[in-house]
């Protein structure tokens, strides 16, 4: 937790130390998740489902040639689903902080690449009762970004991205499962896992 706290301070420094010079665009991005939770112990993983994710973004073109940084809060909900049956779904406020590096012809195309760290914060149910065992969700979460982006005439922009967990995005409880030699697992720690596509629109 400690962790997680630093790292969320230093990407509000960044943001708070943009030269003033800096130019800021905000606008609206949306798009579409594929997540698989990998889970640990004799836990079965999951398969790979579709969820979405919407919310404001802002993006700030600093006055370093092909820099920049953007932020989002987006409104994020996952869904994953078990090879045995039974589902999962998580309903959280994702922050993405990514520094970007890009090349252009002026105003036409810009094309970048991206990294960063993404804070999450659970917003929906804290947990699920499957009878042989209960999954909880951490109350909040870090994992990290890494992608690919074109932006045209300085206002659509489209992106994908490989976002994967720095810790673990929940576990099961009071396990009812066997291991390989015969033993009740307590418990078993998942990482949520994602492929995204975003589009979003610059004002």
């Amino acid at each position: 937790m400690k962790k997680f706290f630093t790292l969320a301070l230093l990407a509000a420094t960044l943001l708070l130390a943009a030269p003033a010079q800096a130019q800021i665009a905000f606008g609206v991005k949306a798009g579409m998740n594929m997540t698989k939770f990998e889970m640990d112990g004799n836990m079965p993983d999951t398969k790979t489902r579709n969820g979405f994710f919407v919310g404001p973004t802002v993006k700030f073109t600093l006055p370093i040639v092909g820099l920049g940084v953007d932020a989002s809060a987006l409104y994020n909900q996952v869904e994953a689903k078990y090879d045995e049956g039974g589902s999962i779904k998580q309903q959280s406020l994702q922050i993405p902080v990514n520094v970007r590096y890009g090349i252009g012809l002026g105003d036409l195309v810009n094309v970048f690449a991206f990294a960063g760290p993404q804070f999450g914060f659970n917003i929906g149910d804290k947990s699920k009762d499957y009878g042989v065992g209960e999954w909880k969700w951490n109350t909040s979460n870090l994992s990290a970004n890494i992608g690919v982006g074109a932006t045209l005439f300085s206002h659509l922009q489209a992106t994908v991205n490989y976002n994967f967990a720095l810790g673990k995005t929940g576990e099961f409880k009071n396990s009812n499962r066997l291991d390989q030699y015969g033993q009740v697992i307590s418990g078993a720690k998942g990482k949520g896992n994602s492929w995204q596509i975003g589009v979003a629109y610059f004002f």
